[in-house]
């Protein structure tokens, strides 16, 4: 085999990897997806989205989704967190924090600052008896058979599945509170999105 068949082949591989990880992760957070809306759709204030890494990128991302599909949300680095912006988090909101090993000390520390506060934490972690998935109100199974890349080393698959979850809470916080193209139009009014939502229908009246 070329190099260049056994790139296609690590390629194709990894997709056929993700969207498997993807499938299981469906299973695994099925029983669990109701209390975790339950929660969220509780907040008063802002759901606080935080990791860091990949992580981290991952948590801005579902930070973004959130609040562009109506649930007022904000991401928080937690490195930064513990050096005063934790203060970021205020009585009335909802935590979700992610690790894929439930055991980053920053996360973790995080986790233990909201909760003496009497902020409840939505972890997402692989790991079911991890510290950050103890200390949780709720945990969502981000776990993978393996990783997508030919070492099973990167986060790749863990990565997607995450992205996957986070895109669940907020397609189902959509459908809680009736969320409609009208609203998300209200939300989007910039950019190519925005020119197709508030287009004027065709052949219509005045």
């Amino acid at each position: 085999m070329t190099a260049a068949d056994q790139a296609l082949s690590a390629a194709l591989d990894a997709l056929d990897v993700e969207a498997a990880a993807v499938r299981s992760a469906r299973e695994r957070v099925a029983a669990a997806l109701p209390a975790a809306l339950d929660l969220l759709s509780q907040a008063t204030g802002r759901v606080i989205v935080s990791g860091i890494g990949k992580s981290g990128h991952i948590a801005a991302k579902i930070a973004a989704t959130l609040a562009s599909t109506g649930t007022p949300a904000q991401f928080v680095h937690a490195t930064e967190a513990l050096h005063g912006d934790s203060g970021m988090a205020s009585p009335g909101d909802v935590a979700v924090l992610i690790s894929n090993s439930g055991r980053t000390a920053e996360v973790c520390q995080f986790g233990r600052m909201l909760a003496r506060r009497g902020i409840p934490v939505l972890a997402m972690t692989g790991v079911d008896d991890s510290p950050l998935a103890l200390l949780a109100t709720v945990h969502l199974s981000i776990a993978v058979d393996r990783e997508a890349d030919p070492l099973g080393l990167a986060p790749t698959a863990s990565t997607t599945v995450t992205v996957a979850v986070g895109d669940a809470l907020a397609a189902g916080l959509m459908a809680r509170r009736g969320f409609t193209a009208s609203d998300f139009a209200g939300f989007h009014p910039g950019g190519s999105l925005g020119e197709d939502l508030t287009e004027p229908t065709q052949g219509g009246g005045a």
